[in-house]
This record gives C-alpha cells, sequence and structure tokens, in this order.
C-alpha cells in the first residue's frame, strides 16, 4: 500500500521539478532561496518544525556547481518527510505545491474547466498516476476517471470512443502527464453536451471521493442529545468519522461522530411522527438519525456498517484498496509479459544455434 511519505512526494515534486530549470534534481546557488522557501511552506502547511540551518548545512557550497552532491530530495525525506504525521490539511498541502509549479505548466488554451477544477483535476492525478517519476497516469486509470465523471455527470459512458483514443496515445507513449491530463478533460473531448456547472460538480464529487474520502454525504435530520429536538444537519462520512454540518457549503460544524470497530447501527421503528429512523451507537453516545425516504435510510445504515467493518478489519477505504488492485495487477501482467519475451528470446537463440550447428554438420 502507497504510504503517506509517497503520496506527499508526488505534489511536491511537482513544485520542485518548478524550480529545478536544468532538470538535474539539484538545486542551483541561484534556487537555493527558492528551495528554502519552498521547505519553509513545506513544514508550514505539514506541521513541521523548520530547521533553517539545517538545510544551510546540506547545502553547504562545495565549489563543484550545484549547491548540492546529494540534491534537494535526500533533505526533504530526512528533514521534513520523516517527520509528518499526518495532522496537516491535505487540500492546503496540495494547493501550496500546485501554486508553485501551475502558472509554468498549465495550457495557455482555454479550457472548459475553471482552475479550481484544473487543481482537483491535478490532484486526482497524483493519487492515480504510478509510483515512478516523472509521473504519468497510464491508459487503464485514465478510462477509470473518465468512467467515474461520466457517471457523476449522469451521462452514458461512450467505450466505443475512449477506445480510439487509448489506441492513439498508446501509439507514441505510455501515458499522459498531469497538464496534459488537465487538457484532455478540459477540452470537453469526453463531456459533450454538458455545461461547465455540471463538469464541475462532477470534478468536485470525484475529488471528494478519491482525495477526501468522503464515502457518503447528505442531509438528515439528527435528535438532540440535551433538549430533545430534531434538527436537519449536513452529515459527512468518511473512513473513521461522521461529521455533521448546519449545511453542504461545510462552514459551520456541529460535531463528529468517530467511529470505530465497536460501533454499531441499527434500524428503528418509526415513532413520534419521525419516520425512517436508525440509530449509530458507540461507547459513550448514541445517535438517532432520521432519513428523507426508506431508501436514502437503507444506504445509510449500509454505508455505515461497511465503514464499521472495514476499520474493524484493519482495512484502507475501497477507493484505495481498488487502485492497489489494479496496480499490482498491472505489474503481474508486466512481469508475465516479460518473462514471455525471455522465454521467446531463448527459444530463439537455442533455435539459432541448433541452426548454426546443422549448417557446421553439412560442411
Amino acid at each position: 500500500m502507497v504510504g503517506l511519505k509517497e503520496e506527499l512526494l508526488k505534489s511536491i515534486w511537482h513544485a520542485f521539478t518548478a524550480l529545478d530549470l536544468d532538470r538535474s534534481g539539484k538545486v542551483s546557488k541561484s534556487q537555493l532561496k527558492a528551495s528554502g522557501v519552498l521547505s519553509h511552506n513545506l513544514c508550514t502547511v505539514l506541521n513541521v518544525p523548520h530547521d533553517p540551518v539545517a538545510l544551510e548545512e546540506h547545502f553547504r557550497d562545495d565549489d563543484e556547481g550545484p549547491v548540492s552532491n546529494q540534491g534537494y530530495m535526500p533533505y526533504l525525506n530526512k528533514f521534513i518527510l520523516e517527520k509528518v504525521q499526518g495532522n496537516f490539511d491535505k487540500v492546503e498541502f496540495n494547493r501550496m505545491c500546485w501554486t508553485l509549479c501551475a502558472k509554468k505548466n498549465l495550457s495557455k488554451s482555454p479550457l472548459l474547466i475553471s482552475d479550481e477544477d484544473a487543481f482537483k483535476v491535478w490532484v486526482i492525478f497524483n493519487f492515480l498516476s504510478e509510483d515512478k517519476y516523472p509521473l504519468i497516469i497510464v491508459p487503464e486509470e485514465i478510462e477509470y476517471l473518465l468512467k467515474k465523471l461520466t457517471e457523476a455527470m449522469g451521462a452514458g459512458w461512450q467505450q466505443e470512443q475512449f477506445d480510439h483514443y487509448k489506441i492513439a496515445l498508446n501509439t507514441s507513449r505510455e501515458g499522459l502527464s498531469a497538464w496534459e491530463l488537465i487538457d484532455l478533460i478540459g477540452s470537453g473531448q469526453f463531456s459533450k453536451g454538458m455545461d461547465r456547472q455540471t463538469v464541475s460538480m462532477a470534478i468536485n464529487e470525484v475529488f471528494n471521493e478519491l482525495i477526501l474520502d468522503v464515502l457518503k454525504q447528505g442531509y438528515m435530520l439528527k435528535k438532540g442529545h440535551k433538549r430533545k429536538n430534531w434538527t436537519e444537519r449536513w452529515f459527512v462520512l468518511k473512513p473513521n468519522i461522521i461529521s455533521y454540518y448546519v449545511s453542504e457549503d461545510l462552514k459551520d460544524k456541529k460535531g463528529d461522530i468517530i467511529l470505530d470497530g465497536n460501533c454499531c447501527v441499527e434500524a428503528l421503528p418509526d415513532k413520534d411522527g419521525k419516520k425512517c429512523l436508525f440509530l449509530i451507537k458507540c461507547l459513550d453516545k448514541s445517535f438517532e438519525i432520521s432519513a428523507s425516504d426508506k431508501k436514502k435510510k437503507q444506504e445509510w445504515i449500509q454505508a455505515i456498517q461497511t465503514t464499521v467493518n472495514l476499520l474493524r478489519a484493519g482495512s484502507p477505504p475501497p477507493h484505495k484498496e481498488a487502485r492497489q488492485k489494479r496496480k499490482e495487477l498491472r505489474q503481474k501482467l508486466l512481469a508475465e509479459q516479460e518473462e514471455l519475451e525471455r522465454q521467446m528470446k531463448e527459444l530463439q537463440t537455442a533455435n539459432e544455434n541448433k541452426q548454426k550447428e546443422l549448417e557446421t554438420v553439412r560442411k
């Protein structure tokens, strides 16, 4: 499973390569200051103490051109990434890296998506890209993303259209860069007939699921613990927590329901004029909820139960597990293909040797 450090490194790689003008992987003297700014910004958004002395030491001038023989990445690993605890704002971190690289790399041609949507596509690219540099997203993952966007837009998936696109792509290279993916989605090639708002809402929905780990969200009524009155709240289910807000703009948070393996969820009969009731039971507190209809009630019960089951099993969220399985399958197929090519080569060599032996005998 891809760890936190590897995930962070992808976004940082974009920011660093935007600074690394000579593409050498080392930092020149003129870029040392910029690297210091990058390091300081990273420490700030990742809640890690910044040590400028360590930066200066690491990049001592050795009169051999680039300020460091080791380059920036070893410094980043040792002094920043190894200290990250996970108590940081994922979106703020990504936005900082995006700010450093977007202007330099974004297409100058007009796109059908906003800069904010382009940012979200960039973050999704980092999530779905292969774990090797320079980063690319392979056709299988492009298809996965476009299918999810199409579904979120409420449109029908055009498999034939994508197959034609994939053939054209495969003839030239392995996959797309982040900026090429933004161009592809921003071109409207796979969202014909959809207005900008629909495309934007679809990008946001997929971003919420893949990046923010939002497993389900929606309005429901919640019974108060003190006054016992029912109030409408916007609920957001994530892998280990249900947060509830005044509205879907998420500005006014009213509370959290912390989930663990001891929690359970059960349906309740209608009572006090309230229908579609269910109960979330945690060790210290229980929460009575009323959904808008029977279908929503069943969906929420199932989603919460699935989340609790995953917590008990120590499993990652479904979209992360699915991504890992797709990567493992790709690696397996690649290994099988390489083995087949090796065997074919051996066979060819053996045949050539046999042919030479026969020719020698004939002489």
